[in-house]
């Protein structure tokens, strides 16, 4: 689907390039990937030539929690916006570093750590508002061709669309 102001963006929604990943929380190779996006984002990101999306692809199977978590992120921006968000991400990451499962006990602490009320956040999680939408994202991700997270679709301003799968190092 088209990038539009619902989504979650960091970096300039006009830039030359925009990298939407599919991903899921609990996945090691998306959290090794994460930090490949920061490191074009310092890079990139500044100047406006890069923007970066991010989706859910929660793959239930082997993350039982990615699906709550995902959920999560989502309240968190309700109630935190897109800053909100993304440091939401970087608190989850930290606590739960690559091959390790995030403490889903701490899952309220999380978000008032990303800046936003432990009671709001809780009364968003307990609606179910957002399973919708990350099962959206879920399904977004398998018509484009995902098959395992990371999925990134490059996005160039000449309209040209690339398909790159997995934790592609920066180099790449």
């Amino acid at each position: 689907p088209e990038v539009t102001q619902a989504d979650h963006i960091l970096g300039n929604p006009d830039a030359d390039i925009i990298i939407v990943e599919y991903s899921d929380i609990e996945c090691p190779f998306c959290k090794q990937f994460h930090i490949t996006m920061q490191q074009i984002m310092n890079e990139y990101g500044q100047g406006g030539k890069v923007a970066w999306v991010y989706r859910h692809f929660p793959l239930t199977q082997i993350h039982p929690n990615a699906p709550r978590l995902a959920e999560a992120s989502e309240c968190v921006a309700e109630l935190g916006g897109n800053a909100g968000f993304w440091k939401f991400l970087e608190e989850v990451f930290a606590l739960a570093p690559i091959n390790t499962f995030f403490p889903i006990d701490q899952l309220t602490a999380t978000a008032v750590k990303a800046g936003v009320s432990g009671s709001a956040f809780d009364t968003c999680m307990a609606s179910g508002k957002y399973q919708d939408l990350v099962e959206a994202q879920f399904n977004d991700a398998i018509e484009t061709g995902g098959q395992g997270t990371p999925h990134n679709i490059i996005i160039t301003k000449k309209g040209d669309i690339i398909p790159l799968s997995g934790a592609q190092p920066y180099a790449t």
